[in-house]
């Protein structure tokens, strides 16, 4: 590549970044699901619209592994471990048994209605079958569901990515597949090996940019993304998973209260949606519209086999032990949202050169289109007719923490949501800790240093300055006081 190689590069990849920057500004305002108007411009550009060439299957499949890093490291970053923790079981036995279910009653739909082979059939069904990362992200953080809800869907979806690449892998391969004891033993071991490596990158990460003191705040999102990465590549050499120890290490950072932690997900996001753009825009090129005719019937078929029969199996054989009442498992079944994972995975068998793959492929991405359009715009009227509301979803309190080392203090920078309980409590009604004190107050573009009577507002920013020693005891009252309103914690005397 040359320097005038380059310069066009650059061209054509800022001006696809602008394009796709506002189509997300339309999408939003008219519903359409974002991920679609990337695959359209891919398509426009590719062999039927522009005429820019594209056929490498094997770098499609990479650049989109390492988009699902990032997106899952977002994913993680921003979720919630109060949210998950109470539906980790359930959402453990949906993203594995759940999963298990959804591609064999899939499989059979394919083979039955459609015709494939039990072989190819297991194979889309393992494609399909897992929920996406992004798509989920994405969309319930626009969509106002009950916390339990939300926290079972996104950990749901990070989870279960490890289980199905292995079995499109399995199904994939041009050999004899394995007893189903010695998939299940390999899917649980590498499950548990992600874990592992995740737990650890993420404990040691978070006490490790916590205690080292860098010399720009630029410095700690670089940090986080390089420890998030540094797990899926720790589980991947170690026959883990990759895909669960990124996620697992990003809920651990996440939640560990890290220097400049807004700024770390914000640069987070950013790379986020260079991810999808990319990721999408790629899959699209590889698509050529004037072959897709003869899938539309097997997707449609096989889709509505997912959507209206073996997601809600999955979903009520999984939960139901659980106790979840019959609506939330409804709407359970109908947020099984699909995305870039499913193409993605139906690189594998192309890869692998697998009997039938380019038509599992076609296949695949006009199910992902169809089925995104229908249950995308779909799921907040669907929420509603089910008389399901947002409950105790709320904003959490913005908080972040950048060390004064050499003063031996931390400065807390907080942000009041428009939700938050500590709007209408006056300065001295916080209650801080000795040693902590709100020293300036920024409303309406205009800052003062508040008095002891100072009302404070939602929208507020407040500057807080505490000692080392008192620095977590300040935000966790910060944080009750945002919750419970300037009566938090009265009876236990703080």
């Amino acid at each position: 590549m040359t320097v005038d190689h380059l310069n066009a590069f650059l061209l054509e990849f800022s001006v696809i970044l602008l394009v796709a920057v506002v189509a997300v500004r339309i999408s939003t305002g008219s519903g359409l699901p974002s991920l679609l108007v990337y695959l359209g411009i891919g398509i426009a550009l590719g062999h039927n619209g522009l005429g820019l060439a594209f056929d490498n299957v094997a770098l499609a499949q990479v650049l989109g592994y390492a988009a699902l890093v990032v997106i899952l490291a977002e994913g993680g970053l921003k979720t919630s471990w109060r949210a998950i923790r109470p539906v980790m079981p359930a959402a453990g036995v949906l993203a594995t048994f759940g999963v298990a279910v959804s591609v064999f009653v899939t499989a059979a739909g394919a083979h039955w209605l459609v015709g494939l082979d039990w072989r190819t059939a297991l194979l889309l069904g393992a494609i399909v079958s897992s929920t996406d990362a992004a798509a989920v992200f994405s969309v319930l953080r626009t969509v106002p569901l009950p916390r339990r809800l939300t926290g079972l869907l996104e950990a749901e979806s990070g989870c279960n990515d490890a289980p199905v690449v292995i079995l499109v892998v399995a199904f994939a391969a041009t050999g004899p597949l394995d007893p189903w004891y010695v998939m299940v033993g390999t899917i649980l071991g590498e499950l548990a090996v992600g874990a592992a490596v995740g737990f650890a990158v993420g404990r040691i990460g978070a006490w490790a940019v916590k205690h080292v003191a860098l010399p720009s705040s630029g410095l700690y999102p670089i940090a986080v993304m390089a420890l998030t990465v540094l797990a899926y590549a720790g589980g991947s050499l170690l026959h883990g998973s990759g895909f669960l120890a990124v996620y697992t290490a990003a809920v651990i950072l996440g939640n560990s209260k890290l220097p400049h932690g807004p700024a770390v997900r914000g640069f987070a996001d950013g790379l986020a949606w260079i991810g999808q753009i990319g990721m999408f825009v790629v899959l699209g090129l590889l698509v050529t519209p004037s072959e897709m005719g003869s899938a539309i019937v097997p997707a449609l078929v096989c889709g509505a086999v997912l959507v209206f029969l073996a997601r809600p199996a999955s979903v009520l054989l999984s939960l139901t032990p659980f106790r979840l009442p019959w609506r939330e498992q409804a709407l359970l079944s109908w947020a099984g949202l699909r995305g870039a994972v499913p193409i993605v995975l139906a690189t594998i068998p192309m890869v692998a050169a697998a009997p039938r793959a380019q038509e599992v492929f076609n296949i695949v991405f006009v199910l992902v289109v169809v089925f995104t359009l229908l249950q995308g715009p779909t799921l907040p009227p669907v929420a509603r007719a089910l008389r399901i509301g947002e409950g105790d979803l709320g904003q959490d309190l913005g908080i972040e923490s950048a060390p004064l080392e050499k003063l031996h203090g931390h400065l807390l920078s907080v942000s009041l949501s428009p939700e938050s309980r500590m709007s209408g409590v006056e300065v001295g009604e916080l209650r801080l800790p000795k040693g902590a004190a709100v020293t300036l107050v920024v409303r309406e573009g205009s800052s003062f240093v508040p008095e002891r009577t100072t009302i404070l507002r939602a929208g507020d920013e407040l500057l807080v300055v505490t000692t080392e020693e008192v620095g977590e005891a300040a935000e966790r009252r910060l944080r009750a006081v945002d919750r419970g309103g300037k009566l938090a914690g009265w009876l236990r005397g703080r």
